[in-house]
């Protein structure tokens, strides 16, 4: 009697084959349906990403009212939509009437935590950068949060010298970071006290990313002023 109520359990119990089966239709279905809400969503993401790049870039180029989008590359300073290759962003500003008010670029540079990002400001008529935005930091809360919030390391971005040398092949100084306090040149930046490897990221990122852009924004600047949107 044992024998055959042992039987009849063993007979119960779903096979290797079965748990296998179910479990591979649920991987399945939760694969079917992460797909579709990354879909679904990815609209809404894409326009989210856009509209926050929009805001700053019109925050370091705020007479702004157009973007015309270039990338620079190894070929030069080409119009986004025809660049074949990856290099850095670039977005030129126009206003109303087609006047070009400026030039926002991308850099980066490595930071306490990570690598920071950013966009900055470029203006062809002061040469100089006019502001800067955070795009990402993981910087250490309570002291990289200074790169955004702390008025006298911002006050840095209002006119930084970035003017070019004689032959416009690179910039004429070096965009530097200094110990706080001891700035004495307009191409200097003053590090934030208690943040300054964060400030140095920064210092970093204008500098390795102008000495590409800027010579190529030189380069091709009568055709800027002339490509408004």
């Amino acid at each position: 009697m044992s024998a055959q109520k042992n039987v009849a359990m063993q007979s119960a119990e779903p096979s290797t084959g079965a748990m296998i089966r179910a479990l591979g239709g649920v991987a399945l279905i939760s694969g079917l349906l992460i797909v579709m809400v990354y879909q679904w969503t990815m609209p809404t993401i894409t326009q989210y990403r856009k509209q926050a790049l929009e805001r700053s870039v019109l925050k370091v180029i705020p007479d702004a009212t157009t973007i015309k989008p270039f990338v620079v590359n190894d070929e030069g300073m080409v119009p986004a939509e025809a660049a074949r290759k990856s290099g850095l962003q670039v977005y030129v500003g126009y206003d109303a009437a087609g006047n070009l008010k400026g030039i926002a670029a991308e850099g980066a540079g490595q930071g306490y935590a990570d690598v920071i990002r950013l966009l900055y400001g470029y203006s062809p008529e002061c040469e100089c950068i006019t502001g800067i935005s955070i795009v990402s930091s993981k910087e250490t809360p309570g002291f990289g949060d200074k790169l955004v919030t702390d008025a006298a390391f911002n006050a840095n971005f209002k006119a930084l010298d970035a003017r070019l040398n004689a032959d416009k092949t690179g910039l004429a100084n070096p965009i530097v970071t200094v110990k706080h306090g001891t700035k004495r040149h307009p191409w200097e930046i003053d590090a934030i006290s208690g943040a300054t490897v964060s400030s140095r990221g920064v210092g970093k990122a204008l500098n390795d990313s102008a000495e590409k852009v800027l010579p190529q924004v030189a380069r091709h600047m009568n055709e800027l002023k002339g490509t408004s949107p």
